[in-house]
């Protein structure tokens, strides 16, 4: 496994990855796929802030951070995404892409971590209290997908 900062020629497959969730998957509330231009702007603005993981050459993940909220209040706590093709599952990308979002994020001033995970997400909640996120707060039915309410789990660690 190789990990690198994120190019915007790198969109097309950080887009499967995440879309492949956004279609199927509960770790997002969001049903609207990314376009790869999308996803190759949101690079091209920020790209400190966009990791890959290549496993055998192939980009098989990706974790990216920004500010939790936006104004100068929050400006030391951030927010993340981490997200793993099935290849990389159970390899150690999950948590070498965590860490890697957490030096980048200290980098630009990151005082907490804050993580936003679905409440069916147990997968998600196992992986973040491993990673020594702690469990902060719960918001019944504030999300929505596959017809049916899902609760928000907000969980953060201390940097």
């Amino acid at each position: 496994m190789k990990l690198r900062q994120a190019e915007p020629g790198d969109a097309m497959a950080i887009a499967r990855i995440w879309n492949r969730e956004i279609r199927d998957g509960v770790s997002t509330f969001n049903s609207v796929e990314k376009p790869v231009e999308e996803v190759a702007g949101m690079i091209a603005a920020r790209p400190q802030a966009w990791i890959v993981a290549e496993v055998e050459g192939v980009v098989a993940g990706f974790a990216t951070w920004s500010q939790f909220r936006g104004g100068v209040g929050y400006a030391h706590s951030f927010e993340h995404t981490v997200h793993l093709d099935a290849v990389a599952r159970g390899r150690g990308v999950g948590r070498a892409l965590m860490a890697a979002a957490e030096e980048g994020a200290r980098r630009e001033g990151a005082h907490v971590l804050v993580a936003g995970i679905s409440g069916e997400n147990a997968a998600g909640i196992a992986f973040h209290e491993a990673m020594e996120f702690r469990h902060v707060g719960r918001m019944p039915e504030v999300g929505r997908k596959f017809g049916r309410w899902m609760d928000l789990i907000l969980m953060q660690k201390m940097l």
